[in-house]
């Protein structure tokens, strides 16, 4: 699970020079922003080395401050969360840029589907902000989502979340690829028409983009 950071960066490019504009001060390999809340009770620290990392410090006894991120909160621990959700979507908004995905595949291969068919990602779902659908004759023909790659794979234990392409299949295709390395039952979709395939350099860019054109085709 992720951190109330790690959330509200993911998928963002932190601009050190912005943070600087911003009021970040350097310290180190760090650099460091600082802000009381609640009457100058509470401090918000926000460190960036290569990521965002933020905490509150209760100013009384100078110590850190951390039942804000507890699952289960009263009223006054929900106002400091909102209070330190508050700055850290100020700073992202202010020294972030939005990227699109996560791993250089995924990239690649939503290059590809522009340059072959021109066809941009469709963010439509609030709640899965990090899903896009690939539309043609009003129809998907593809989906790329993160999850974690346990929910996909079932012989994997890890929790590291892991991008996925959702593609359309001939259904007499599907046993001969879930046999193969990197293809797995699709993710929320039909089974019987969509596999999934997660985007790590398992399958080879050639072996997807060749998907992405059948699946293309399949949908006409």
């Amino acid at each position: 699970m992720m951190s109330i950071d790690e959330e509200i960066f993911y998928q963002y490019q932190i601009d050190p020079e912005k943070l600087i504009q911003y009021g970040f001060k350097p310290n180190g390999n760090k650099l460091i922003y600082a802000t009381l809340i609640f009457n100058e009770k509470f401090q918000i620290i926000i460190e960036y080395d290569g990521k965002i990392k933020g905490k509150m410090i209760e100013v009384e006894n100078n110590e850190e401050y951390t039942n804000y991120r507890l699952k289960k909160l009263g009223e006054f621990n929900s106002k400091i969360k909102n209070e330190f959700i508050k700055v850290l979507i100020d700073v992202k908004e202010k020294c972030a840029d939005r990227q699109l995905f996560q791993s250089k595949q995924t990239k690649r291969i939503n290059r590809f589907i522009y340059q072959k068919y021109g066809v941009s990602p469709e963010f439509l779902w609030e709640k899965l902000p990090n899903y896009c659908v690939y539309r043609a004759h009003t129809k998907w023909f593809g989906l790329i989502g993160n999850v974690s790659r346990n929910k996909i794979d079932k012989n994997s234990n890890s929790k590291e979340e892991v991008e996925i392409l959702n593609v359309k299949v001939k259904k007499k295709e599907i046993d001969k690829l879930l046999n193969q390395k990197g293809y797995y039952k699709a993710y929320h979709m039909n089974k019987r028409n969509w596999i999934s395939i997660i985007l790590d350099e398992t399958v080879t860019d050639k072996e997807i983009q060749q998907l992405i054109c059948n699946s293309y085709e399949n949908i006409k």
